[in-house]
């Protein structure tokens, strides 16, 4: 379950900034005499704490809510591109704006492209939040066979790209270079796991994600996430800006953009 600081930031604006509405109200009923009598300080220094936050609060959730929120990375399904411990951007922009909380469109700006890196909310699972990678399209049947993925017959090419020498429990495991038309990514096959095969049609206004951690992730093809409701995408994955995995110390030589 994810912590909504969006609702948590909406609220404390709502709360700082009805009070600095009362007290402008409130200062013009009396003439703008201090207010006196018992609490009168402290009712005062609420007020002056309202005053000096609200503002910074707004710019906060309307950053966090239209332009960009942080994500941290939980899990090893993306690797080996994104690893535990990444804290990534993610742009609100990209895919049109949205209304905090509500997530309703506002201002169509973009679409998403196949190969997108995306962070969007769990059809499945009300709180929480996945990052995965955009394979099939509203209206594309996708197949996914012994790990080769086919987009309205076409094969997706793939070719070997070594073997993974990191760590995270992962070591030895195969890589394999994608390419989606123009754009390529390196998928991982972790060789303890099982290969998970799906065929199915994209819904309308739906989406079909896979992690690159191809048989060590929870996406599309399980019916926990299945097809994705293009209002439950949160923003396009852009950048890392800081790995931390704990224990252990932070890692900033992985700072950088996520392809």
């Amino acid at each position: 379950m994810n912590f909504d600081y969006t609702a948590l930031l909406a609220l404390a604006a709502a709360v700082s900034g009805g009070l600095v509405l009362f007290d402008r109200f409130a200062t013009a009923r009396n003439g703008g005499a201090v207010r006196a009598g018992p609490g009168a300080h402290v009712v005062q220094q609420i007020y002056a704490y309202a005053r000096a936050l609200f503002p910074v609060i707004l710019v906060v959730l309307l950053i966090r809510s239209f332009v960009f929120e942080p994500f941290r990375i939980p899990s090893a399904s993306m690797m080996p591109g994104l690893v535990d411990g990444d804290f990534i951007l993610v742009d609100k922009y990209s895919y049109g704006l949205r209304l905090p909380l509500l997530h309703r469109l506002i201002v169509p700006i973009g679409t998403p492209h196949r190969g997108d890196v995306i962070v969007f909310r769990s059809p499945g699972e009300p709180g929480v939040d996945l990052i995965k990678r955009l394979v099939g399209l509203p209206g594309d049947q996708v197949v996914v066979n012994d790990n080769r993925v086919y987009i309205n017959g076409a094969l997706m090419p793939q070719r070997p790209d070594g073997v993974y020498r990191g760590d995270f429990g992962f070591t030895g495991s195969a890589l394999a270079l994608e390419s989606f038309g123009k754009t390529s990514h390196v998928l991982m096959f972790a060789p303890d796991r099982w290969v998970t095969d799906f065929e199915g049609t994209v819904p309308a206004g739906h989406y079909f994600f896979m992690g690159d951690n191809r048989n060590d992730s929870e996406d599309s093809r399980f019916p926990v996430v299945g097809f994705v409701p293009e209002e439950d995408l949160i923003g396009h994955a852009r950048w890392i800006w800081f790995n931390w995995r704990v224990p252990g110390w932070p890692n900033l030589a992985r700072i950088g953009r996520i392809r």
